[in-house]
């Protein structure tokens, strides 16, 4: 990428637990700047964040009796190169769901 495209690049980094909310509000993403013209790269699937959880069930009487929890955090990466002004008024317009967390980065 030359120095005016990195100038007009926007990277977007979506997260979500869930991956059905995460791919649709992806696919609003590229839907929308499309329509603006800009050129799009990705969405890029990141690795999935896995934290495990083990629990006791009882304290004291059943010391070996456990219960284990995982959390998935999805993750997406999508690149807008050669954004135009209205590319970025789509994105301010844009209503994702709840659970979905945006970082756009200019």
């Amino acid at each position: 990428m030359s120095k005016s495209e990195k100038a007009n690049s926007i990277r977007i980094r979506l997260k979500a637990y869930d991956y059905r909310l995460l791919d649709k509000s992806v696919a609003e993403i590229v839907k929308n700047t499309r329509d603006t013209g800009a050129k799009i790269v990705g969405p890029i699937p990141l690795p999935t964040e896995r934290t495990l959880y083990t629990i006791l069930r009882s304290p004291h009487v059943n010391r070996k009796a456990r219960d284990q929890y995982e959390m998935l955090v999805h993750k997406r990466m999508i690149d807008i190169i050669n954004a135009t002004p209205q590319t970025t008024t789509a994105l301010k317009k844009l209503n994702l769901p709840a659970g979905v967390h945006v970082e756009i980065k200019v």
